[in-house]
């Protein structure tokens, strides 16, 4: 036997077409007696319901038996989220010095028959749940009308003027519904508006009214009402062409998936995975010939199973959340509440107000913070030696490097000139904290915002939120504005909620909101997010400390509890007082931004009363006592 016996040129020729099958193209193969163009026809007929997907090939070794070989061909095709792997057997045949590759459907499939296609058949599972504090159900499928025009209804009524006033009806854009109609095949049904069935005010009668009209029953994973949370849990709903083509293959046509907030962060989480099931079956069937057929005609040659995904769990209490969003709905500009629990971290409200436009101010806002800084500034003071009895001035004006800084309007005189630490905290008074510039550091207040977890990072938290940024470096003007929240140093409502709630703990405190993120998920959740185009932030922020400073200390917690707690029994949120239950603690803040003269000024109040810390937030809002302080003392006192 020769060196040579034509097994290299089987095993290039079966390369070859292990390469070509690979790119669904085997117009350039040599196939012995069979046209090459309709070859490549029928493999892509064949494999025409896998598209986009195509087959990694790969060839074996040759087996060869006079004149002819016999090579594996191993396949891997990525199905959904499976892998699919099989492998076939090839015959090629020598004619002269050249190996022309013998067809059969089998070498595409085991199995496969002449004019056998392939087909597939997919199924959804229903999406998984967003579960709240106790597992209350956020966000599960609830059930609604898809109201529209149904074609084959129309019988001889005019298509357009059904399609007006049925949108007239819903309220939505007349002539682009019109045209979506018209547009649309005759046995098509046009959806014009999807209505929650839970309080929905037109009716069945309405729609039925209108030639061609009718609502369709469905259920949608839904909030409890539109609004709710809708900014941080964000919305699921059919993906569109745009998402199925970003996907990579993770989602078709018909498929649920997330847009925003949680329900996009933890989407793969939710949506769990299809179940994929590919057969074989005659080309060209009609439904008839279908029907008489064992079980449809189809053959069964491969099966991924569904499944179902992990409900998201979260520390949102909806009663909480609601009452936040209640007491936002009267307030025009953007606006927040969060609410956490100082003991554990859990987030139990996280609300942004309609002003908010859909962006979630509660955990991305950044602004200013204004005098509810003073907390920070208090522990930096404490940090050097004073007590809430050491003595400040408090002057009614001071001029740093030129430029005047001053009390808010309507500060008491009774608390000007040489006061205590806890009187000039309790009535807010810039001057006296601005005087202790030269004596707290830029650095030392940067520590001191990390001792009570803010402007750090946030691993627990679960979702995309801004934790505050202050400089570690600023010197003149913008180190005397830190002082008094402004300058460069920013907070989030969250931000603020924690500040306040890491005095009432005594410790840095923590924030938890997703208590089960998946390992990806929780890995993509950026803690410290750069805000989105819908932002109002009053400036761009620096990455937050990885890791706090020396963590606030019991002792020191408490004498700055007894300072917000002065706030309400001497200074000017004696409204608090009749809060029932435990002693509220708080502090207000305005923090002024823009040019305009007067400046608008952001309005901040946080309290704490009992285990809970809450902040309130209104964008454009004058002063935090007068402002926000009542929406609190609301949130409060029906929170019990």
């Amino acid at each position: 036997m020769s060196c040579d016996d034509g097994s290299a040129g089987a095993r290039d020729a079966a390369k070859q077409l292990a390469s070509a099958v690979s790119a669904l193209d085997v117009g350039s193969v040599a196939f012995d007696g069979k046209d090459a163009g309709a070859a490549n026809e029928q493999l892509n007929e064949v494999f025409k319901a896998l598209d986009p997907a195509k087959p990694a090939v790969e060839s074996g070794e040759p087996t060869l038996d006079s004149g002819t070989a016999t090579v594996p061909l191993n396949y891997t095709w990525t199905v959904g989220s499976g892998e699919w792997k099989y492998t076939t057997s090839a015959e090629l045949k020598k004619s002269g010095d050249q190996w022309l590759a013998v067809w059969n459907p089998a070498t595409l499939v085991p199995g496969l028959a002449a004019g056998e296609i392939l087909g597939t058949l997919s199924q959804s599972p229903a999406r998984a749940e967003i579960l709240g504090a106790g597992d209350a159900k956020l966000v599960t499928y609830r059930p609604v009308v898809n109201v529209g025009i149904d074609k084959p209804l129309l019988a001889s009524a005019d298509p357009a003027a059904s399609a007006a006033e049925l949108a007239q009806l819903v309220g939505v854009d007349p002539a682009a519904y019109t045209e979506q109609v018209q547009a649309a095949g005759p046995e098509a049904f046009v959806t014009a508006i999807t209505l929650r069935e839970d309080g929905r005010t037109i009716t069945d009668d309405q729609i039925g009214e209108i030639p061609g009209a009718r609502a369709i029953s469905d259920s949608l994973p839904l909030a409890p009402t539109r609004t709710f949370a809708r900014a941080l849990l964000g919305t699921a709903a059919e993906a569109n062409a745009e998402q199925i083509e970003k996907s990579g293959g993770a989602l078709n046509a018909g498929d649920t998936t997330g847009t925003g907030g949680l329900q996009q962060q933890y989407d793969a989480q939710l949506r769990g995975s299809n179940g994929i099931q590919v057969y074989a079956e005659k080309a060209g069937l009609t439904a008839e010939e279908r029907q008489a057929l064992p079980n449809g005609g189809r053959r069964s040659i491969f099966q991924l199973e569904m499944k179902v995904g992990t409900p998201l769990k979260t520390s949102l209490d909806p009663n909480l959340q609601q009452l936040a969003e209640d007491i936002l709905g009267k307030v025009g500009p953007a606006s927040a509440i969060v609410a956490l629990r100082p003991s554990s971290g859990a987030v139990l409200a996280a609300a942004s107000g309609p002003g908010s436009n859909g962006y979630d101010t509660a955990l991305l806002g950044q602004y200013a913070p204004g005098s509810i800084f003073k907390i920070v500034d208090s522990l930096a003071m404490i940090r050097n030696g004073m007590t809430p009895e050491s003595t400040v001035e408090c002057p009614a004006t001071l001029t740093v490097d030129g430029r005047t800084f001053k009390n808010a309007e309507g500060y008491p005189a009774s608390s000007l000139g040489s006061v205590t630490l806890r009187d000039a905290f309790a009535h807010s008074c810039n001057t006296a904290f601005i005087n202790a510039r030269d004596t707290v550091s830029q650095a030392q207040l940067e520590a001191a915002a990390t001792s009570l977890g803010v402007a750090v990072e946030a691993p627990a938290l679960g979702a995309g939120a801004f934790l505050g940024s202050v400089p570690g470096e600023a010197t003149g003007t913008e180190h005397a504005a830190s002082m008094i929240g402004q300058g460069k140093v920013l907070m989030s409502p969250l931000a603020a909620a924690i500040m306040a709630g890491s005095v009432a703990k005594g410790a840095p405190v923590s924030p938890q909101l997703v208590l089960n993120p998946g390992a990806d998920e929780a890995a993509a959740a950026g803690t410290s997010a750069t805000p989105s185009a819908g932002s109002t932030a009053s400036a761009s922020a620096p990455a937050p400390a990885p890791a706090s400073g020396t963590p606030v200390t019991a002792t020191e917690a408490a004498a700055l509890a007894d300072m917000m707690r002065a706030v309400v029994t001497s200074g000017h949120t004696g409204f608090l007082a009749s809060v029932p239950g435990a002693p509220v603690a708080a502090k207000t803040g305005t923090a002024e931004f823009g040019s305009e003269n007067p400046p608008k000024t952001h309005a901040w109040i946080v309290a704490v009363h009992g285990d809970l810390a809450v902040a309130v937030f209104v964008e454009e809002g004058g002063l935090g006592a007068t402002v926000s302080g009542p929406l609190l003392k609301e949130f409060l006192t029906a929170a019990g």
